[in-house]
């Protein structure tokens, strides 16, 4: 991971359906719980990943990695925003809340975004919903 954080990344398996809203379509990338960086992983085997170390508020499952790869990606909503439709709409077909995940995300002490992720969410409601 490229963040300054000294914690664990969460490592997760990126689906295919979801490669082309991955860093550089990586199969494998992982997201920092702290500051919410997501980063290609070399090809490896990952664990079950346990994102309930970002927060209790964090969906798990196919949910977690389209939510992951999504944030991932909101440094530009410009530039990026084909693929966080696309991560959003995967997210929210698994069941997530997206826009209340990213509230929680907000008001949660643990999690210090490396971006303003309060401006980020209020962009995402009016420019994708």
């Amino acid at each position: 991971m490229d963040c300054p954080c000294t914690v664990d990344p969460v490592v997760f398996t990126v689906t295919e359906s979801l490669r082309a809203c991955a860093p550089d379509e990586a199969a494998v990338a992982a997201i920092c719980p702290r500051c919410l960086t997501v980063a290609a992983v070399p090809d490896a085997s990952s664990p079950e990943p346990d994102f309930s170390r970002i927060s209790v508020a964090f969906p798990d499952g196919e949910g977690a990695i389209a939510l992951a790869l999504a944030l991932g990606l909101l440094d530009s909503l410009a530039l990026n925003r084909s693929a966080i439709e696309s991560a959003l709409d995967a997210a929210e077909r698994a069941g997530t809340d997206t826009l209340l995940v990213i509230d929680r995300l907000i008001d949660d002490p643990d999690v210090e975004p490396a971006i303003d992720l309060e401006r980020r969410r209020d962009k995402l409601e009016s420019l994708l919903y």
